[in-house]
């Protein structure tokens, strides 16, 4: 365990109930966790993507969305929403303490 655990754990937390992250996502977390270190609050949808994309090279290589955010469906650009709130909320709580 890192110091990355904590704020992947946090970003973790604040992901809405209707979200369903990927099994075995442990380190795409932690990419956000750097993420919430370097954006905070202005992280973007597009970053999210970047990471995951970043993460899912991974997991599989050839997954149809391992493509730029801009050429991505809205549909699924829309699955990226939900972490990067996670990341600014956060980054809010981290602010507040």
């Amino acid at each position: 365990m890192t110091y990355l655990d904590p704020l992947a754990h946090l970003i973790r937390s604040c992901l809405p109930p209707e979200a369903e992250p990927p099994e075995d996502s442990a380190d795409l977390f932690r990419m956000y966790a750097v993420l919430l270190k370097a954006k905070g609050e202005q992280v973007a949808d597009e970053d999210v993507h970047d990471a995951w994309s970043a993460w899912m090279q991974s997991v599989d290589s050839s997954h149809e969305a391992l493509v730029p955010f801009q050429d991505l469906t809205p549909e699924t650009r829309a699955f990226d929403a939900p972490y990067a709130e996670a990341i600014r909320r956060a980054a809010r709580q981290m602010r507040g303490r």
